[in-house]
Order: structure tokens, then C-alpha cells, then sequence
């Protein structure tokens, strides 16, 4: 199973101008972090985001897409990174995440969210996937 671990700063926290850089401790923690998951083999993808100002929000207008305001329009719904684990189950992936360290500031919050599988999809869905996108519909329908 998949899971997409987000981190987010934790909403009640009160922002402040003077937010410090994490001291190193704190950095080899998480990377420390970063490295038993993948020497575990569940570590598919860990990165970082780039501020909200970086970015850009997607929606649709008038039935097309169009460029929205944002991507955050407070900095307590920034996205300060996430994790993809590949996990035997959502016990599993809550253990994980259980064992993440704290202080980057930007990390209060990890929310879990169990990806769709192959198997998740009703299977006159999977013959439209596999009919207009064989190669990729391959590598989904190897995930777990």
C-alpha cells in the first residue's frame, strides 16, 4: 500500500516573523528519518516545497483550466513537503509517520492518504486506463 504522508504547519501555532532556520540537530534528525525509511525499502519519494509564492493553483473556469489565486492564501495551509512510502498497511504507515522527528516548523501536522490501487477502480474504469494509457496503466498496476 501507498500512502502520501503531507506535512503542514500546525494551524494553532502562531506564525512568527522571526522563525529561526531548524538547528542541525533537528536536520540530521530528518535525515536520519529520511534514510531508515529507505534503507527499510517503503521510502519511494521525499522532498521538500518550495514556498507558496513559488507556486501556482490550477482550477477550472468556465470549463477550462485557469490559473487561481494562491496556492495557500494563509501560510498555516502551506505544504511544507511530503513523503511516498510504499507500506505492507495503514498501521504500518502511522507507525512511520509516528516516528518522524519534530522542529522543522513547517512539519507540525503529517497527514496520511492511503493512494489509489488498481483494484480501487471498478473494472470498466481499468479497461478505459488500460485502452488509452497501456504503458502507464502497466506501472500503476504494480503498485501495491
Amino acid at each position: 500500500m501507498r500512502f502520501l504522508i503531507t506535512a503542514t504547519p500546525d494551524p494553532d501555532r502562531a506564525p512568527s516573523a522571526n522563525d529561526a532556520p531548524p538547528d542541525e540537530s533537528v536536520i540530521a534528525a530528518a535525515m536520519k528519518y529520511n534514510e531508515d525509511m529507505f534503507k527499510a525499502g517503503v521510502l519511494v519519494a521525499s522532498e521538500g516545497l518550495n514556498p507558496a509564492g513559488k507556486g501556482a493553483r490550477i482550477g477550472v473556469s468556465g470549463g477550462k483550466r485557469a490559473v487561481l489565486d494562491g496556492p495557500f492564501s494563509e501560510s498555516k495551509e502551506l505544504v511544507g513537503g511530503f513523503y511516498l512510502i510504499d507500506v505492507a498497511s495503514r498501521d504500518e504507515a502511522i507507525e512511520w509517520a509516528l516516528r518522524c522527528p519534530v522542529g522543522l516548523g513547517f512539519d507540525d501536522v503529517l497527514t496520511l492518504h492511503q493512494m489509489t490501487v488498481a483494484s480501487d477502480i471498478p473494472p470498466e474504469i481499468m479497461k478505459i486506463i488500460n485502452d488509452v494509457a497501456p504503458m502507464w496503466s502497466a506501472s500503476f498496476a504494480k503498485s501495491k
